[in-house]
């Protein structure tokens, strides 16, 4: 083995153990019952984990991974203004054409990145469980590449145990996002607009963002295994029969508007010339109480009441048409 082969095969290493080092640190702490800034710090080392994750990857590869300019006859890196060479950072290491990085890991990670760059300039609040089903997924996507990348015994999931909790896990579903007023307008305004890029199967992906249904289980004679956590699979019959209730449970629960209700939002946003006639001629142009839509319901039989995602839609119509009605 050459010197040269032996330099790279050393930083690669190194890189490799920062970003173990990164991940295991960045979720020991968001599993930390003592610590309040735990999503936040969670975000920057992720970012810092998988970053040195590429880097590692790129080195193996021999895929430069520095900023330069190429001249005639050799290659100038760019430089901080303390003369460090500049690396590149997670986006650039995405966007390169040779990333192993899928497509719906690789939007789980550019939502972690939009998301790190609003909580640098602005103080947030209790992320942590509205944003948690794409913590996870980071979390998981990075073991699940550490592994293919590197092989079986860099996983992280051995130095990892489940986090017990004091308290149970609640049946009630959750309020929906745009409901919580605690979290900083910037940040809601980052979520609606890149979750709305997305297309609803990339949006569904896990590894975009990991969703569990839970569901208290109970054992059924004494010496079962006593697993706090229980996992089956997506497409079996039990994990068919879970969605389908939970499917059902969730409609009903939606918060449901009547078309004044409707009109008087789109009032309070300034679109004061949009009327009752306005929007019963959307939602026919738009076959918008077919069932299939899912834009609202049908309430004791002859009461049809509308669901939030028939009120964005609502809403960009009035947008799109401004001047007609603001």
């Amino acid at each position: 083995m050459s010197t040269r082969q032996r330099r790279i095969g050393s930083v690669k290493s190194e890189l490799l153990h920062k970003s173990r080092e990164a991940a295991l640190a960045a979720v020991q702490i968001f599993n930390n019952p003592n610590i309040c800034f735990k999503s936040e710090s969670y975000v920057v080392l992720m970012m810092i984990s998988w970053t040195y994750l590429l880097h590692a990857y790129f080195r193996g590869k021999k895929i430069e991974y520095r900023y330069f300019t190429q001249n005639v006859q050799r290659r100038q890196f760019h430089k901080t203004k303390h003369g460090a060479q500049k690396y590149w950072e997670l986006e650039r290491c995405l966007n390169e054409k040779q990333s192993p990085i899928d497509k719906n890991t690789a939007n789980n990670l550019r939502f972690m990145i939009g998301l790190r760059h609003e909580i640098e300039h602005q103080m947030t609040n209790r992320i942590d469980d509205l944003l948690s089903a794409r913590f996870q997924a980071c979390c998981l996507n990075y073991n699940e590449y550490i592994k293919k990348l590197f092989g079986e015994d860099n996983g992280i999931e051995k130095h990892l145990s489940f986090s017990l909790q004091f308290s149970t896990i609640s049946t009630k579903q959750k309020d929906m996002l745009e409901d919580h007023s605690e979290l900083p307008a910037n940040i809601q305004t980052f979520i609606k607009e890149f979750d709305a890029e997305l297309s609803e199967k990339e949006f569904a992906d896990p590894h975009y963002a990991y969703r569990i249904l839970f569901v208290p289980k109970t054992a059924n004679r004494k010496g079962q295994a006593d697993r706090v956590i229980e996992f089956v699979k997506s497409d079996s019959p039990l994990a068919d029969s879970i969605n389908k209730q939970y499917a059902v449970i969730k409609e009903t629960e939606k918060p449901k508007y009547l078309p004044a209700q409707i009109v008087s939002l789109m009032h309070d946003d300034g679109f004061l010339r949009f009327t009752m006639h306005n929007h019963t001629q959307l939602w026919q142009s738009k076959d918008a109480k077919n069932p299939n839509n899912g834009f609202g319901t049908l309430v004791a039989g002859k009461y049809w009441h509308w669901y939030s995602m028939w009120i964005n839609e609502v809403r960009k119509h009035c947008t799109d048409n401004k001047e007609a009605y603001a």
